[in-house]
């Protein structure tokens, strides 16, 4: 697990030679650090979420004799300041942040690897700039549509987790279950403390569990204090789906010719309850150039059997 990896576990070569915070406007500062070798092939790791933060799990993913990778924590997120905010928050934002790190180290082209709500942002940034990227890993693809967000949320886990639904459902009162994932983007949203925090416990449990295929931490937290710290990724996330990640409806599957002469590999978990196989298999036949990989006996987190190993692979393979 992510967990488990930690800056005293790395080894030197995956521990960052440099750090820093850059000023992306706004009020924002996000959180830059560098893997590797300098002057290395350039690459740029996108974390999921939106609002998990990059983990030192994450640097695992590249050769450090050959890869000089930038791993970001966007805006809100991880070690960014400031932590959790959704103020000028949205996809263009972040896609603008990007190029701004590119320019700040003087890059020409980069590989975008990213898995989640990170292949949504790397797609979405490769589209705008085609002719900033060399190569394309993406892992548990997410298109960042509302029928996705309802599938992960509502219509799979009732199908494949309907206790785990149920007691979803049942941490809300009983006037907001008719329409459970309303009620918890509109209590993730709401600034009042009290009614926030307790969902974002919820939330946050509820993902992390259906992101496994057999998941160790399957019980759903209850008598939240309203002052118990924020877990990531559950308000900025909240954020993104009220507003629809910032996307306009089938939006990067229609822009995907402009991939077109981008190499790229698409890692799925066969078993992704999350970001279900469909979405890679679309992007895939929409994408000139794509390699689609499906994992069996996978889920969506990248600690699943076979997963990294994946991923691994598709990134060493990718020329510089």
């Amino acid at each position: 697990m992510l967990s488990k990896v930690t800056m005293k576990t790395l080894p030197e070569s995956f521990r960052p030679f440099d750090a820093r915070m850059l000023s992306v406007g706004d009020g924002h500062w996000i959180y830059v650090e560098e893997v590797g070798t300098k002057g290395g092939r350039p690459v740029v790791f996108l974390h999921g979420g939106p609002g998990s933060g990059s983990q030192a799990l994450h640097r695992t993913l590249f050769d450090p004799a050959r890869d000089h990778v930038f791993l970001i924590d966007q805006r809100g997120a991880g070690r960014s300041h400031p932590y959790l905010s959704c103020k000028a928050n949205t996809t263009a934002a972040l896609i603008a942040d990007l190029e701004m790190v590119r320019e700040h180290f003087s890059i020409a082209k980069w590989m975008l690897v990213g898995g989640s709500w990170g292949s949504t942002l790397a797609i979405a940034y490769a589209e705008r700039h085609p002719e900033r990227v060399s190569s394309l890993v993406l892992r548990a693809l997410f298109l960042g549509t509302d029928e996705e967000v309802r599938w992960a949320f509502v219509d799979g886990p009732k199908i494949f987790r309907p206790e785990m639904f149920e007691a979803f459902c049942n941490r809300l009162p009983p006037d907001e279950r008719k329409d459970p994932l309303s009620a918890y983007v509109k209590r993730l949203t709401d600034p009042d403390r009290a009614i926030q925090a307790p969902s974002a416990h919820v939330w946050f449990a509820y993902e992390r569990a259906l992101s496994e295929l057999a998941p160790k931490h399957a019980v759903l937290p209850d008598n939240v204090p309203s002052d118990a710290r924020l877990p990531p990724t559950s308000i900025i996330e909240a954020h993104y789906i009220k507003n629809s990640f910032f996307l306009a409806p089938g939006e990067l599957l229609s822009n995907a010719y402009r991939l077109a002469g981008i190499p790229g590999t698409i890692v799925q978990g066969r078993y992704d309850l999350l970001c279900p196989p469909k979405n890679a298999y679309a992007l895939a036949a929409a994408w000139p150039g794509a390699r689609l990989e499906i994992i069996d006996h996978a889920g969506h987190s990248m600690t699943e059997t076979g997963v990294m190993d994946a991923m691994r692979r598709a990134i060493n393979d990718c020329s510089a």
